[in-house]
This record gives structure tokens, sequence and C-alpha cells, in this order.
């Protein structure tokens, strides 16, 4: 493991249909968290809100299997919440924090995300440049699976 860290920022905007409460209610079902999230294998329930997660994950040529925990924290329902995530395998590791909020938009839910994250390790060291990217690339990959969800609930 190299000493290598790197800082990143994500933020995102996604439009869902329905009503604050069937949005927030999707954001935090497990079924739809574990179907949702990109490289997911696991996702174990430990206490309410937080989860034990293997996922694989790769960036470029670096792949690799991360054991890790998420954790939903300061909850306002249905308007915000912290979504706590960190996990660590063989080429290094991540941990972020993203700040999950919903509006009431003019046609749906307005879901924003702002987040920090720290990637180290080899994975930082190699995949610096394309971090940002790819770390967008999942999370969109993430909420076009819940939005595919929500617009199937509401049909």
């Amino acid at each position: 493991m190299t000493g290598t860290i790197s800082d990143m920022k994500v933020e995102g905007a996604y439009t869902f249909p329905g009503q604050p409460q069937q949005v927030w209610d999707l954001l935090l079902d497990p079924e739809s968290l574990r179907s949702c999230i990109p490289g997911v294998e696991t996702l174990t329930e430990t206490s309410p809100d937080h989860w034990d997660a293997v996922m694989k994950v790769g960036v470029a040529a670096i792949r690799g299997t991360y054991k890790g925990k998420v954790a939903i924290v300061d909850k306002e329902p249905p308007g915000s919440y912290t979504l706590q995530v960190e996990g660590s395998g063989g080429p290094g590791f991540v941990k972020g924090e993203a700040k999950v909020t919903l509006e009431q938009a003019e046609q749906g839910v307005l879901v924003k995300v702002d987040g920090d994250g720290q990637v180290g390790g080899m994975l930082a060291g190699v995949g610096q440049r394309m971090l940002p990217g790819v770390a967008k690339m999942l999370m969109n990959q993430f909420f076009e699976c819940l939005i595919g969800k929500a617009n199937s609930q509401a049909a």
C-alpha cells in the first residue's frame, strides 16, 4: 500500500417521479440498494441503516473486491440524509460521505447529491485522473437504476 491519497468531489441531481415520501422510501430500501449499487455482491444489514457490503469495482486496469460499510445517518425524513461509505481491498481504500437532499419539483422529486471522498493506495496513484469520472458514472448508474424502479412503481 503506497501513501497516495486522492480527494474527490461528487455532485449530481436526479429527478424522480412521485412524492417525496415515496422517493425517500425507495432510496432507503435495502433491496433497491442491493440491486442498484454498481458492483455490489452482498449487502448485509448489521443494524438499522448500517450494512456490511462486498463490492467488485474496477478503475482502468485495477480491479478489486472491496469489503466495507455503508451507513445512513442524520436522517430528516423525507428531506435529507447523509450516506457514509468506506471500503478497502487489494488495490486500496475508498471512504466517502454524501449529503442527499430531496425537494419537491414540478415534475416529481429532485434528489441532489453533494459528496466528498478519498481514495488511497494503488487505486489513487494510477486512477487519479480517471476517478472523478468513474465516481460520477457509478453514481449515475445507481440513480438511473433507482429512477427505473420509481417509474415502474408509478406506472
